[in-house]
């Protein structure tokens, strides 16, 4: 995770925003945010962060809640703390202990990778 000086942007505790939100370098999320999020970069949740929507970004990391739907084209890490109650498409899944899942998963994986296509074949 990003340290808080690599920081771009950041809205703390007490300010709501409602909309779409797009953005570039790392966003730090402290308040509530209801809409759609979109960027290539990193998204941090911060512990007392809310984002109630659509979320894609490259990295994804999450210390508060997100409900709704997830795309994290990299990474997604719900850290010690961290609440997700989303569908989520990624390609890389961490869940620290303390951390909480609930949805749907999809694995996104690279067309070579062959341990993944021998286990889809014998599956079915």
């Amino acid at each position: 995770m990003k340290r808080d000086e690599d920081l771009a942007g950041f809205f703390d505790q007490g300010v709501k925003i409602t909309g779409d939100l797009e953005f570039q370098s790392t966003l730090r999320v402290d308040g509530s945010l209801t809409g759609k999020i979109k960027s290539n970069d990193t998204l941090i949740v911060g512990e007392k962060g809310i984002v109630d929507g659509e979320v894609e970004a490259g990295v994804v990391s999450v210390m508060g809640t997100i409900k709704g739907k997830i795309k994290a084209k990299q990474r997604l890490e719900i850290q010690k703390g961290g609440r997700v109650f989303a569908d989520i498409s990624t390609a890389s899944l961490l869940i620290v202990e303390g951390g909480v899942f609930q949805g749907n998963c999809e694995m996104e994986f690279k067309a070579g990778d062959s341990q993944v296509l021998e286990w889809k074949t014998k599956k079915g």
